[in-house]
């Protein structure tokens, strides 16, 4: 219990720290975590007694509550995520080399990753979480801001970056 978290509430709060203004909701945390209703809401509760997390009404519809991730849980997640091994491998020229040099090709290996996760996903019956970018209802437009054909709101580049809960 590192930090006084369980492997679950790290779970909920790197999502949090990945997710944009559509998805960071204890229904989109449940979706994504695949788990109970009453585990997320646990979960939620420990994140914001400890400071990591903050509920905010919705300006738009009072019935849904957005959880904030704080500048502590950031910070947290900064700290632990990737995870330092991973970090070394893929900041560390020499590591990338020695991977070039056994013949991986690191890019073909991040896309079937995605893939084996997007398997597994529909075999399990989860949905697919993935970046706006990579989403069919992204809009560009001519003057080279984007568009959710979803939700009908205009999305920053930083937006695109995030996972949603709505991606196809």
């Amino acid at each position: 219990m590192e930090h006084g978290l369980q492997p679950v509430q790290f779970d909920a709060l790197y999502y949090l720290s990945v997710c944009n203004r559509f998805s960071d909701t204890p229904k989109g945390v449940t979706e994504y975590l695949g788990l109970t209703k009453g585990t997320v809401s646990q979960s939620i509760k420990v994140l914001e007694a400890k400071g990591f997390v903050e509920k905010r009404a919705d300006l738009g519809d009072k019935r849904i509550t957005h959880l904030v991730i704080t500048s502590k849980g950031r910070a947290m997640v900064a700290d632990l995520f990737p995870a330092t091994v991973l970090k070394h491998l893929t900041d560390d020229s020499e590591s990338y080399a020695e991977f070039k040099d056994a013949g991986l090709d690191l890019e073909l290996l991040e896309e079937q990753l995605k893939t084996l996760l997007s398997l597994i996903q529909q075999q399990n019956q989860r949905k697919t979480f993935g970046q706006c970018a990579t989403c069919t209802h992204l809009r560009h437009n001519p003057d080279g801001s984007h568009f959710c054909g979803l939700t009908q709101e205009l999305l920053s580049h930083q937006d695109t970056q995030l996972i949603c809960i709505e991606h196809s």
